[in-house]
């Protein structure tokens, strides 16, 4: 429990339904939805469509999406892959005979196409309780109507402004005079709102084909992109078989390959065997093994994750003890390893995550994302959606499991969790924030069957993050202990701004008693009723 004597946060509890999410906005209207008698999968739609909206740094239509579902609580967890594809024209010998090696941030070849509003509809068709179209009418509203910017939304806007001015569209719909706002301003997408006025009325067929998917398209061809009508209509999200680790007496879920969330399970695979728990959990050596077990799990993220439809990712070999005792052999304790290969890439990826359990026991982890903030930073004009920048995390190497192909999945940083114990779900949870997100689960996690700490504290706790042969550290970590991190050999860097950012829902099966915490590195909330 946390000290009062200090600012902080309370865990909301609550026995009928909770939500926690990284916007105000989102949250209420969440709750609103659970209150109404609609189930945890509409309110996460509902949830996710106003943040599309609200934070549109953050996330949007033009992103994609993943969910892990847990019907009714049970722990047969079941998973969707919400992630577009690259476009079928484009190659790697494409790309090598223009002279391009690399899919930068802003490139058009960076767009896959938007896989969000496919999810959230085979979501809703095969879970969903509530009218489509109600599910969307709050986002309408706040598109049409307008809402107020929040602090933290007013900062993530400000600092892509540079790349808002790089495309007209985006300058258009997402600046006011070449101005990003301030909070508290009133802000109005009405273009946004007309196209998901469309969806709610007429689905996904609204979005992927027709007189919207002709616009979004002519956008892409005139920034560059080989994206075709074919491309868009096939777009189709997947259920998936779901991977696993035991951590602590617990089992930990995640969706496999393309994304990284086989890293996260790496990660604690690593971790387990050591004896965390007798660290102090803010200290220099809780930090260490952190960080040699990121070192070492980035590594083999970045030699073999790809799309498993198209490559050989031996998940099996991955998540094997060998494996994990293997990567042991690396770490010297009380030594700073070997940075050389390890590479999380840029971590700076705008995303938002959402959790949720209605009456019935029902848990959703939903996460939604357009990779970078502002993704590509190219827009469609005429109907106001920004697009993502998800094939940026493929490689033009031929020989690389993870190089760009038609029709192919990029390597995908968004990561959803779930935690089963026995035989009903106990966790919902999910830590945002582009390529720190195994990082992230790895962190809360332990922070929770490591250390006892509650939900809120989980998230509240200090970060560090070891990246590129960088050790990046939070502002809340004490001097000392930076320091003995230094003295270890790590080369220390100051976060630029707070890592991450994540939600987290318990469910106590025997009690019914929901506790939620909302992460306070961002504007979100956690509600409860």
């Amino acid at each position: 429990m946390r000290n009062f004597s200090y600012p902080g946060r309370s865990v909301t509890y609550g026995m009928n339904g909770a939500i926690a999410t990284s916007s105000q906005h989102a949250s209420q209207v969440g709750l609103s939805i659970l209150k109404a008698g609609g189930n945890a999968i509409d309110a996460a739609i509902a949830a996710c469509a106003v943040q599309c909206v609200v934070d549109p740094m953050q996330t949007g239509i033009g992103g994609d999406c993943f969910a892990l579902i847990a019907p009714s609580g049970s722990a047969a967890i079941e998973g969707l892959n919400g992630s577009g594809k690259a476009p079928g024209a484009l190659t790697a010998d494409t790309l090598l005979e223009a002279g391009e090696d690399e899919i930068s941030l802003t490139s058009p070849h960076a767009v896959t196409v938007p896989g969000a509003i496919d999810a959230w509809c085979k979501l809703h068709a095969d879970y969903g309780s509530m009218d489509f179209a109600d599910l969307l009418a709050p986002a309408i509203d706040c598109a049409e109507n307008g809402y107020v910017v929040t602090q933290r939304t007013a900062v993530d806007w400000s600092l892509a402004q540079e790349k808002l001015l790089g495309n007209e569209a985006a300058t258009a719909l997402y600046t006011k005079g070449g101005a990003t706002p301030e909070a508290g301003t009133l802000w109005q997408l009405p273009k946004l709102a007309q196209t998901l006025k469309a969806v709610a009325k007429n689905g996904r067929s609204a979005f992927y084909e027709g007189e919207i998917a002709e616009k979004m398209i002519a956008s892409l061809n005139k920034a560059g992109a080989t994206h075709v009508a074919s491309d868009f209509s096939r777009t189709s999200a997947d259920m998936v078989d779901l991977i696993n680790t035991e951590f602590q007496g617990h089992t930990v879920w995640q969706i496999p390959p393309n994304g990284q969330g086989i890293i996260a399970l790496l990660m604690m695979n690593i971790l387990k065997r050591y004896d965390m728990a007798g660290l102090d959990p803010v200290g220099a050596k809780r930090l260490h093994l952190q960080a040699e077990a990121a070192r070492l799990a980035y590594l083999a993220r970045d030699i073999y994750v790809a799309d498993p439809l198209q490559a050989d990712v031996p998940v099996e070999m991955l998540l094997s003890e060998d494996f994990a005792d293997h990567l042991c052999s690396f770490i010297e304790v009380g030594k700073a390893g070997d940075p050389s290969g390890a590479n999380a890439f840029d971590k700076h990826k705008d995303t938002v995550y959402l959790s949720v359990v209605d009456k019935d026991g029902t848990a959703v982890s939903f996460i939604n994302s357009l990779f970078h903030p502002f993704g590509s930073g190219i827009a469609c004009p005429e109907t106001g959606v920004m697009f993502q920048n998800r094939g940026a995390g493929f490689v033009v190497d031929k020989d690389h499991p993870n190089c760009v192909a038609p029709n192919k999945r990029p390597l995908h940083t968004i990561i959803p969790g779930m935690v089963t114990t026995g035989d009903t779900a106990s966790l919902c949870y999910g830590v945002m924030g582009g390529a720190y997100q195994p990082v992230g689960h790895s962190h809360v996690l332990s922070n929770l069957y490591d250390f006892g700490m509650d939900v809120q504290e989980a998230i509240d706790c200090p970060r560090a993050f070891y990246n590129a042969g960088t050790l990046e550290v939070e502002e809340g970590l004490e001097d000392s202990v930076v320091q003995e991190l230094a003295d270890m050999g790590y080369e220390i860097k100051q976060a630029e701004i707070a890592m991450g950012g994540g939600q987290m829902i318990a469910i106590n099966s025997e009690t019914g008693v929901l506790s939620a915490a909302s992460e306070p590195r961002k504007d979100g909330v956690a509600l409860a009723y």
